[in-house]
């Protein structure tokens, strides 16, 4: 998917609909430098705002997303290589979500050692202070643990051992679930049985 390409495309459009980049950001309730950032190849506008600029340039999302207007003879070609293009995508950024599952798992294992550690050394000359640093060490690892879950939850799909099924799961399913790794033993939404179900990406 070619950034640069899709933001000239857009600035073409909106010149053709005589839009200013003021006007157009009032029109969508956006930024003058969120239009800018999109024209100049930087980042994709949303899903919602995709919508809109779609709307209001008269052109389908595989036209927007292919960076020019297209023929019908290239249209199913177009649209296979985009959504072949988001596929990869969304996986590199679950491959990155997943990553960051791991450091704040390392991070908030190691504060929790640590400050255990330094609770057990002050243990008999300030009790006190060795407990609060053990409850902090405890709230650090829930509150880290939690951020792990939630990362799980979100990037990818857990897949059901008997059906097949890809799914995402509720937040309080993988919370509550027992866990080995990245495969949790969660009842499956479609076919309603309990299995180990393995996080593919």
């Amino acid at each position: 998917m070619n950034l640069e390409k899709i933001g000239k495309f857009i600035a073409q459009k909106r010149q053709e609909k005589n839009f200013t980049q003021e006007s157009l950001a009032e029109k969508l309730d956006v930024s003058n430098r969120s239009i800018s950032k999109w024209e100049r190849g930087i980042c994709l506008p949303d899903a919602n705002n995709m919508a809109k600029l779609c709307k209001i340039f008269d052109i389908s999302y595989n036209e927007l997303l292919s960076g020019e207007e297209l023929k019908k003879t290239e249209y199913a070609r177009k649209a296979e290589e985009n959504l072949e293009e988001f596929a990869r995508i969304e996986a590199e950024q679950n491959k990155k979500f997943l990553f960051y599952e791991n450091v704040i798992g390392v991070i908030s294992t190691a504060a929790l050692i640590s400050l255990c550690f330094a609770a057990t050394l002050m243990m008999e000359m300030m009790t006190s202070f060795a407990i609060v640093l053990i409850v902090i060490g405890v709230i650090i690892m829930i509150v880290g643990g939690s951020f792990c879950l939630k990362i799980e939850t979100e990037a990818g799909k857990y897949q059901c051992r008997h059906c097949g099924n890809l799914y995402v799961p509720k937040y309080s399913s993988v919370y509550l679930a027992p866990h080995f790794g990245r495969t949790c033993y969660m009842y499956c939404p479609k076919c309603h049985k309990k299995s180990w179900q393995k996080k593919i990406v």
